[in-house]
């Protein structure tokens, strides 16, 4: 369970360093500077890209702690506990994990897409 939480971290350490990285060529607040302010983007009444991001990875970070929790009420031999629940627990801790993977590396590949892009 150690290795799942020091990449969660790994993750949100990467995350962050990217959003600093894209500030760094925004304004003073991270907006983006648009030469028209007509083009401006909108502004939505929906949650923010890094709030939603934030939840996601609470939520992996909490699944992987009720899996190591499950784990070690099993080793400790608790009746209540039983070796099918810890299976499917870790099971879901990997699917978890994997999908929250998988989005990081798209959001990777898609920012390095986009400075790459001529200006």
């Amino acid at each position: 369970m150690i290795t799942g939480r020091t990449d969660v971290n790994s993750l949100l350490l990467e995350m962050r360093a990217m959003k600093l990285q894209s500030q760094a060529f925004g304004g003073l607040n991270g907006d983006v500077a648009h030469p028209n302010p007509l083009q401006r983007p909108q502004q939505s009444n929906g949650p923010s890209f890094t709030d939603v991001m934030s939840q996601a990875v609470n939520k992996v970070n909490d699944v992987q702690h009720a899996t190591g929790d499950i784990h070690k009420a099993y080793l400790h031999g608790d009746p209540n506990v039983d070796v099918t629940d810890v299976m499917i627990a870790s099971q879901k801790a990997g699917i978890a994990f994997q999908s929250l993977l998988q989005v990081r590396n798209k959001l990777v590949e898609s920012y390095r897409e986009i400075m790459s892009m001529p200006l």
